[in-house]
């Protein structure tokens, strides 16, 4: 169990967090030439990380020219619906920083769940140049990803066929809640260059610290990035 601990940073709240990262991303997203990608996460703790991206803090260093966006999940819900985790990320960011529209990919949420989920996967094997992934080469440079109460992180929920999927890179989780989801599955979220754990709340103390302790079998700790493995918590949330 021990790959899974990876190194954690706790600050003081939720704002601090997200500056935090929102300096991380900053950063890494400023080395080198080429494309960047990064898979976002829905939730409050991203959703304040996203608006400080594109306040004045961070707008004018960060280098959105080369910077990709995707969604590791998302509800099978219309773009404009408010429990989308595209329409709140556009609200948060994408609509208020220069961001070239062919940098957006989000989550096709039209025809049936399973096409979506298809074509979604056909948009990540052509940005990635194959469809196979390589341990040699990441598909993301960041994956941000959050987690639930019951381990969940992304749509990969407790008990769902979805954690044995090794072979499709997205898949739609019909079951598990209210709506149906789209969800990249283990291959596609692992292979990162770096994975970062968004957590906030005290409400999510006693699923961090049993993660952290080695032993879980909840779908968050099943996670073995072929990079980095970052937890990003509060206070709260660490105690």
């Amino acid at each position: 169990m021990g790959e899974m601990i990876g190194r954690i940073e706790i600050l003081p709240d939720p704002l601090a967090l997200a500056r935090h990262v929102a300096g991380w991303m900053t950063a890494a997203a400023d080395v080198g030439p080429g494309p960047f990608r990064v898979s976002l996460s829905g939730g409050s703790t991203p959703k304040t990380l996203y608006e400080l991206l594109a306040s004045d803090e961070f707008r004018g260093r960060f280098a959105w020219k080369r910077v990709s966006w995707y969604w590791g999940d998302e509800r099978f819900v219309p773009h404009d619906h408010p429990e989308s985790n595209y329409r709140m990320t556009r609200e948060a960011m994408l609509d208020k920083a220069p961001i070239p529209p062919g940098n957006i990919h989000p989550v096709p949420t039209d025809g049936t769940p399973d096409d979506a989920a298809r074509r979604y996967e056909g948009t990540l094997q052509k940005a990635y140049g194959a469809a196979i992934l390589d341990p040699a080469r990441p598909l993301f440079d960041i994956t941000l990803l959050g987690l639930g109460g019951d381990g969940h992180t992304a749509s990969l929920l407790p008990g769902e066929s979805v954690l044995a999927e090794r072979r499709r890179w997205v898949a739609a989780v019909s079951h598990g809640r209210p709506e149906i989801r789209i969800t990249m599955t283990y291959p596609a979220i692992e292979s990162s260059r770096s994975v970062a754990f968004l957590v906030a709340g005290r409400e999510k103390a006693a699923i961090l610290r049993a993660i952290r302790a080695g032993g879980s079998d909840v779908p968050a700790a099943r996670l073995r990035p072929i990079g980095a493995l970052f937890w990003f918590v509060d206070r709260a949330a660490a105690e």
